[in-house]
């Protein structure tokens, strides 16, 4: 019998045959190809693909806010990273603390990269607003002079 379909001989080879074909199949260390179990790999392969992508989120454990805590955390931080003791009295530092204690879904702290392009952009926009204050064009060259230092 000619058949002019190959998924046609192999939807009968698998209704008829299934278990002879795998068995030969393993013998051989031959992938079957009848439609079940293709579509049995593919889906398999599927559920994997989607499975490497799925992270289990562990609950994390926040311990509440207490001063000690607060004070305990700072004194590590200046030891860790060397800061002077004012550093906890400055106003900028204060204001960092007081920004974070209103966030409700916790600090995204930026990365080095993230940190220095905003710096760059936050100098650039800084001589900008002096330019125009001063209003004196020499002001751009100098501009340019201080951004390409910076960037190499």
């Amino acid at each position: 019998v000619l058949v002019n379909e190959i998924t046609t001989l192999r939807r009968h080879a698998e209704a008829h045959f299934a278990a002879k074909y795998r068995k030969w199949a393993n013998q051989h260390s031959f992938e079957s190809m009848l439609p079940g179990d293709v579509k049995a790999r593919k889906e398999n392969a599927a559920q994997q693909r989607i499975n490497a992508h799925l992270t289990e989120h562990k609950a994390e454990r926040v311990i509440p806010y207490s001063d000690k805590l607060f004070k305990q955390a700072a004194i590590e931080w200046l030891v860790a990273t060397d800061q002077p003791i004012q550093a906890l009295e400055h106003p900028k530092f204060q204001e960092l603390i007081h920004v974070a204690s209103r966030a409700t879904n916790g600090v995204r702290i930026p990365g080095r990269k993230g940190t220095c392009a905003e710096i760059m952009r936050m100098f650039k926009n800084h001589l900008m607003r002096l330019r125009n204050t001063l209003n004196v064009s020499g002001v751009c060259l100098l501009t340019r002079c201080i951004l390409s230092h910076w960037a190499s």
